[in-house]
């Protein structure tokens, strides 16, 4: 299969997520809903905030740390031990039991939640014993290196992948967004992300909010 096409001939999107990030999730809901309105199919990665910020974690506030140390591993490596058991086709229904449960159920990174989200999608709970082990610790750092790779050390997650024009892939952090837009919404954010995004000399876009993000 090539970077430029899946197997159904559809356009891949790349996405890299970390399952802890609320933003990410947003995002990833949002890229569902391109599916349904675009010819595009997304292919999911792990990336790891707590692997992100390990060169700087004596530099981030008490709270953040302790979320990212005791807290950020356990959700990646369950999910890239999945990966490495049952085939990439499992890591976007796995991501969706564990961002509903940690998102929009309010559950958070527990064990009891990540034990929740492998009964949904038809796992061994066995799996979530990998929350402590780094036996995948090799393959959990290469995917997150490959999504890092295409947009540099000073963003998060999510980063998506795309083919451009000239068969190259355009890659870029976000876009951040709350709610989800759906439908025709949904398409005219994608269409004008990668409008922008395929523009050599682009930087970047932000504005303020103060509104969290939103799960309905």
């Amino acid at each position: 299969m090539s970077e430029n096409s899946t197997a159904t001939g559809k356009t891949p999107a790349d996405f890299w997520f970390d399952p802890l990030c609320p933003w990410a999730w947003m995002t990833s809901r949002w890229m569902l809903e391109v599916e349904k309105v675009r010819d595009v199919e997304v292919r999911w990665h792990v990336m790891s905030l707590a692997v992100l910020n390990e060169p700087r974690l004596d530099e981030l506030p008490e709270e953040y740390r302790d979320l990212l140390e005791n807290k950020a591993w356990g959700p990646v490596r369950v999910v890239i031990a999945a990966q490495q058991k049952h085939g990439d086709d499992i890591v976007g229904p796995l991501y969706t039991a564990l961002g509903t449960r940690f998102h929009n159920k309010g559950e958070g990174p527990t064990r009891e939640a990540i034990v929740g989200a492998l009964e949904d999608v038809g796992l061994p709970v066995e799996l979530a014993e990998y929350a402590d082990s780094d036996a995948y610790d090799t393959e959990l750092r290469a995917s997150h290196q490959e999504g890092i790779d295409k947009v540099g050390q000073d963003v998060g997650t999510p980063v998506i992948a795309v083919p451009g024009a000239d068969g190259e892939q355009v890659a870029f952090f976000g876009p951040v967004v709350t709610p989800a837009p759906k439908g025709e919404e949904a398409a005219k954010l994608w269409d004008g992300t990668l409008l922008v995004a395929s523009i050599p000399g682009f930087y970047e876009i932000k504005r303020t909010r103060t509104a969290g993000p939103n799960f309905e």
